[in-house]
């Protein structure tokens, strides 16, 4: 009797191995793949990174599709354009003519005047775009004429001759230099020239020469670079590009 039950509790567990053995083989395990553990962590944890630089990339691609912007924050328009060009100019321009210039009608020169005329009202300024000539030309206000006197006052008492500018000329590319050498290369005595350029500011006397009566050495000033609009004296003009074209 107990050799019965022995073989039936036998057969009975060859029967479960045999059903357990081809699901153990058969069966896998996707996540049970060797992997280390914390570098299973490091890569979940990237993944959001990985998400934020690409869309950062998307987004820079699609800024760079867009139109170029204008970096300075100037904006550019018909009027400010026809703005410039009159104070720029130094005599009067038709409409027909600012028209070809800012590529437009004469009609929309004419009405952008008038607004550009209605601002400066408004804020108060000291010009006005005026018709002179059959043009338009930008001009100051009648009532600051007293201050405008005194400018163009001080601008005659820097008006120079034909015979001053030649002497500035030689003085400006030579210096230091003596009065012999100028009048040796003018062919003309230049004392009150350069006396007179001296009283203006514009030439100082730098020295004395090293030779028989040590004459005095003349130079230009710092108002000399200011009226001719230079940084330095290093911003002359090349005595090659002063020469005549041949013909």
């Amino acid at each position: 009797m107990e050799e019965g039950m022995t073989e039936e509790i036998n057969d009975s567990t060859d029967i479960e191995n045999s059903i357990i053995e081809p699901l153990e083989q058969d069966t896998e395990y996707p996540e049970l793949d060797e992997q280390d553990p914390e570098q299973s962590q490091l890569d979940t944890e990237d993944t959001p990174e990985l998400d934020i630089e690409k869309q950062a990339s998307n987004e820079d691609e699609s800024e760079s599709s867009d139109e170029p912007r204008n970096t300075n924050h100037e904006t550019l328009t018909v009027e400010s354009v026809i703005e410039a060009v009159l104070f720029a100019s130094d005599e009067p321009l038709t409409a027909a003519r600012l028209a070809n210039i800012v590529e437009t009608t004469t009609k929309q020169i004419r009405d952008h005047i008038d607004n550009l005329n209605k601002k400066y009202e408004e804020n108060n300024n000291a010009f006005r775009i005026e018709q002179i000539a059959g043009g338009y030309q930008m001009l100051t206000l009648s009532s600051y004429n007293h201050w405008l006197k005194q400018l163009l006052r001080v601008r005659s008492e820097t008006k120079l001759s034909p015979a001053a500018l030649e002497t500035l000329a030689i003085i400006a590319y030579k210096q230091p230099v003596i009065r012999a050498d100028i009048e040796a290369i003018r062919g003309v005595a230049v004392g009150e020239v350069i006396r007179s350029l001296c009283y203006k500011g514009l030439v100082k006397i730098v020295g004395r020469a090293e030779v028989l009566g040590r004459p005095m050495l003349y130079g230009t000033t710092k108002k000399f670079l200011e009226v001719f609009g230079l940084n330095s004296l290093k911003d002359l003009p090349k005595i090659e590009e002063l020469k005549k074209p041949p013909n």
